[in-house]
């Protein structure tokens, strides 16, 4: 299927391309991925209107998702929070590409998931050459029952395509300035001319101009093939395994059950092992020679790592084996349920590992984050169960999108910085030390905890000037950064399209802070390290170790 107008599908996506060069080269992170965003929905509704191509009811819903991640982009600072962000939006943008009028991503499977990347792959690299020389559909669809004249009367009108033009001046380009170096060298007063206009242009950035040309060109080719995926293609989707199996089980019963049950025997045996450590406690951990520490910092990780194998391995034996008979299917489930229930057992030993070791050592990025995925991997575990009792395998591929999206959002809704600071006071309050150092690393996002708790006259004195420190090394290395910017390559301008929230709003809290944090004088040492005076004992302003 063609479109009517392939020279307006061009131009919108080039515009879109200009904006992104425009959004994002040479500019700080900001409101611009939002921005951006909105442009390519804008743009693909746009063409969809223009062509009578409206999307399905059901892809609309994906809005949601993809509004809502796009802006928390420019609302939350914190680095793993806004990769995030930056993924679930193109996430769900190319479910919105691969469904927009079919609206059948809520039935998608995980192999329909990965198969809709390479479909939609194809198509940005392969169907936007389908277009050049294509005429408008009106014109292709004359009725071939009439004589020829009649499908070319004076009535009819001709679209005219810009990409002749575009081509006429990629190949005007060299031969201009040929001539132009020709009549230089033989006028002076044009050579000066010419010298003149090549200046206002900064010709020393040609280099710069013609890569950022390249991209755009390319980057507005792969948006073209996504475009006519989402108006042409997503129509009549045909989902994997809806008919037939994609993967014809070849695996025998036998040799699957096997490998179900001798899994299930060494998750038994491990979930029998620690099963006193649920009740025992610190007492148990400490007689087998471990301290509390070491037991709290060994293997929630590998534990969330099996956890997550232990699923693939059981949807990968659901896909591949032979299940002929009802005792077969019976027995199957059975053995898959049980290994879900002690991989959901596995993952509560992880987590209580998880918060012994904040209960020791306080709470840090990695710790936090691992905390909330253990969460939504548990609820993930509890819809595989439900998944196994009713035989409905294909909602894993929905049950694991909504626990990606579930995990975001809760990301976002934390804060996990300022949570970082709230929850590290407290155990500060209550007697353990606060890791300064490790707290003047954070985004811009604990800013906010940082002030509120520095201000608040029932914390410890103590505890206020650690914060106190911490704020001042903000301050002063904020402002370092600001003054020397432009003498810092590596770093962007900040124009409109870097404007984030977060930092406007953290800068405004520093400075309303700054009378009281002149109590805490700052000083960068000649190797760059810069330092804070607390109660009179000189500290470094960042952590230089490992913090896990």
């Amino acid at each position: 299927m063609n479109l009517k107008n392939n020279t307006r599908l061009w131009i919108t996506a080039l515009l879109i391309v200009w904006g992104f060069d425009l959004l994002f080269w040479k500019q700080e992170p900001g409101i611009s991925f939002a921005i951006f965003v909105g442009l390519c929905l804008l743009g693909g509704l746009f063409l969809a209107f223009e062509e009578k191509l409206p999307p399905a009811r059901a892809s609309l819903l994906l809005l949601v998702p993809i509004l809502f991640f796009s802006i928390m982009t420019f609302l939350r600072e914190e680095p793993n929070t806004s990769a995030f962000n930056v993924l679930l939006t193109l996430v769900c943008m190319g479910l919105l590409a691969l469904t927009f009028r079919g609206g059948k991503w809520l039935s998608y499977s995980l192999s329909d998931m990965v198969m809709g990347v390479f479909r939609l792959a194809g198509s940005a690299l392969g169907r936007p050459i389908g277009t050049f020389g294509k005429r408008p559909v009106a014109a292709e669809s004359a009725s071939p029952d009439l004589p020829s004249t009649a499908a070319e009367t004076p009535q009819a009108p001709k679209r005219r395509s810009v990409l002749p033009l575009l081509r006429g001046l990629v190949l005007a380009l060299p031969v201009v300035a040929v001539l132009a170096a020709l009549l230089a060298s033989a006028d002076p007063i044009f050579s000066k001319q010419l010298e003149g206009l090549l200046t206002w242009i900064r010709i020393e950035n040609l280099p710069e101009y013609i890569f950022r040309l390249a991209y755009i060109l390319v980057g507005g080719y792969l948006l073209v093939g996504v475009f006519l995926h989402a108006l042409t293609t997503s129509r009549e989707e045909k989902l994997v395994g809806m008919e037939k199996p994609w993967l014809p089980p070849f695996l025998g019963w036998t040799e699957a059950i096997v490998i179900l049950a001798a899994v299930d025997l060494l998750f038994a045996f491990f979930v029998g092992v620690q099963f006193r450590y649920f009740f025992g406690g610190q007492a148990n951990i400490t007689l087998e020679g471990f301290t509390y520490a070491e037991y709290a910092r060994r293997g929630f990780g590998e534990l969330v790592a099996v956890a997550f194998l232990s699923l693939l391995l059981f949807f990968g034996l659901g896909t591949i084996t032979r299940r002929e008979a009802g005792a077969q299917r019976s027995t199957f489930s059975v053995l898959g349920m049980g290994l879900v229930a002690l991989v959901a057992v596995i993952l509560v030993s992880a987590f209580q590992r998880l918060l012994l070791y904040e209960d020791a050592y306080g709470f840090s990025r990695i710790r936090t984050q691992t905390h909330v995925f253990m969460i939504w991997l548990g609820a993930l575990l509890v819809a595989t169960l439900v998944m196994e009792i009713l035989r409905k395998p294909r909602w894993f591929g929905l049950a694991a999108l909504t626990a990606a999206l579930g995990f975001g959002v809760t990301l976002n809704l934390l804060n996990m910085d300022a949570f970082i600071v709230r929850e590290n006071v407290k155990r500060a309050q209550a007697g353990a030390e606060l890791d300064m150092a490790y707290l003047v690393g954070l985004s811009d996002d604990s800013i906010p905890q940082l002030v509120s708790s520095f201000n608040n006259a029932d914390l410890p004195q103590s505890l206020r000037d650690d914060l106190g420190g911490a704020l001042a090394c903000r301050t002063s290395i904020n402002a370092y950064t600001a003054e020397h910017r432009a003498d810092l390559n590596s770093l962007p301008r900040i124009t409109f399209p870097g404007y984030h929230i977060s930092r406007a709003r953290a800068a405004s809290l520093l400075a309303s802070q700054a009378q009281a944090l002149k109590a805490y004088p700052t000083s960068v040492v000649d190797d760059g390290i810069w330092q804070v005076t607390i109660r009179g004992e000189v500290r470094d302003c960042y952590a230089f170790r490992s913090i896990d």
